[in-house]
């Protein structure tokens, strides 16, 4: 019952943001609160239920430490590497730089920098960005997070769709030219970076070549609407569809040999039942233990991805804010970024009891 719950949730939740754009309309980010608000309801019932509350309230208070440490630790770094925020090829007046640094705080202690730093960021106020003057930085991260979000979960969301039925058809024609065949895709999948999937396909189904009639099919660049989602989502969600084709493919071969499997099929039972309710399920496990380093790979990929597209998400102001050394930019990113990283791997392992219910959390 939980697990059907938490599964009608998420496609809920997929159905409305494939369907509606989120950014743009007033009528879909309604939804989108009330669906997000449905979604972690039936979580908590999920959570209680389960007997899961201690072990959930101790991981988040793990995920607050890990949080810290990655904030101290990128702050300290930011304030020992060489250069400054304000250190440009033509240098400033003393007395400009040194007011400059008076207003944003940078001529205080380091050890006040950093208390002044985690009280406002506790309390929400992630400062002012050194080169968008007197933009807040939690302005620009609401702005652009909703986008990155919508590109993250799509491509995501196609990886799982993409890859698992390519991995149970392979493993189910098992050293045939199919499964070959579907491999060399998987292997293809995993070599090819980005940066390169990406142009080619823009060079092919936007520009034509060498196929004239694909000129103009899809947009190039771009996050208008959506038909502007499908390059960018093709080119950041194919790796990790090709992991998780060879995982399940991988994981599927080892449980078809299984004694239970053997004596589903003595009993008469037909082989698409035995593929997708026994071997499936129980191939799951590998499956999803992989999930938190591929949300990693599809957050970090998604940079080079945004700058590709031209999409205004959140990897353009942490290319910019690097190279600027945006103190305040950096820092809030490398929060949201954590943070959305250990909510995932949370969510991974409490989808463990969901596929295999004799693993208990509690």
């Amino acid at each position: 019952m939980t697990g059907r719950i938490l599964g009608i949730g998420i496609l809920v939740l997929a159905a409305v943001l494939i369907g509606l754009d989120l950014s743009q309309h007033d009528i879909s980010r309604s939804l989108w609160w009330f669906t997000g608000a449905w979604c972690l309801a039936a979580f908590v019932f999920a959570v209680v239920r389960g007997q899961m509350v201690v072990y959930v309230v101790k991981r988040i208070l793990e995920a607050i430490f890990v949080i810290w440490v990655i904030a101290t630790l990128t702050f300290l770094m930011l304030r020992f590497l060489p250069g400054g925020p304000f250190d440009q090829e033509k240098q400033l007046p003393p007395e400009i730089k040194a007011n400059i640094e008076a207003k944003y705080g940078l001529d205080q202690p380091l050890l006040k920098q950093y208390t002044t730093y985690l009280v406002h960021s506790a309390t929400g106020d992630l400062g002012e960005s050194y080169k968008y003057l007197g933009r807040p930085v939690s302005t620009m991260i609401a702005e652009t997070a909703p986008v990155s979000f919508q590109l993250g979960f799509y491509s995501l969301l196609l990886a799982f769709v993409l890859g698992i039925p390519i991995g149970v058809w392979a493993a189910s024609r098992h050293n045939t030219a199919i499964d070959n065949g579907l491999m060399i895709f998987a292997i293809s999948g995993v070599a090819l970076p980005s940066f390169i999937v990406g142009p080619m396909l823009v060079v092919v189904f936007s520009f034509g070549v060498p196929f004239a009639s694909l000129k103009g099919l899809l947009p190039p660049a771009l996050w208008e609407s959506p038909i502007y989602y499908i390059l960018p989502v093709i080119t950041l969600g194919l790796r990790p569809a090709a992991i998780i084709a060879r995982m399940t493919r991988s994981s599927m071969l080892d449980v078809i040999q299984s004694d239970f499997v053997r004596t589903a099929r003595a009993k008469g039972v037909s082989q698409h039942i035995v593929l997708y309710k026994h071997v499936l399920k129980n191939s799951l496990i590998p499956v999803l233990t992989i999930s938190g380093p591929l949300v990693a790979g599809v957050l970090s990929g998604s940079f080079v991805v945004e700058i590709v597209f031209g999409i205004p998400g959140m990897g353009k102001h942490l290319v910019q804010s690097v190279t600027n050394r945006d103190y305040p930019l950096i820092l809030a990113l490398t929060l949201v970024f954590s943070a959305m990283l250990v909510a995932a791997n949370l969510i991974v392992d409490l989808l463990y009891t969901v596929v295999d219910p004799r693993i208990k959390l509690s």
